[in-house]
């Protein structure tokens, strides 16, 4: 009966642990990647307002390639390159 407890606990353990795993990309992460990109974006236009047309054309191609996202994780990815194409 020991050894059974035992194996309960330890099965209930790590059916805790990995329900507790912490999502990939939370909404708060969200909303930080938003204002980074934002503020690149910014930046990038106030350093050469020239690239705006090129930013834009960055930006359309990353957002037409994410349009179908329903995940929090591809929103995460698609900020991530975003503000990558921007800082390019």
């Amino acid at each position: 009966m020991k050894t059974f407890l035992l194996v309960a606990v330890g099965i209930a353990a790590l059916a805790g642990s990995a329900c507790s795993k912490a999502p990939d990309c939370t909404t708060e992460m969200l909303t930080k990647k938003a204002q980074d990109m934002t503020a690149a974006l910014q930046e990038a236009i106030t350093k050469d307002p020239a690239k705006a047309a090129d930013l834009t054309a960055k930006v359309q191609a990353v957002t037409t390639k994410y349009q179908g996202a329903t995940t929090a994780e591809e929103a995460c990815k698609a900020y991530d390159e975003l503000t990558a194409a921007i800082k390019a």
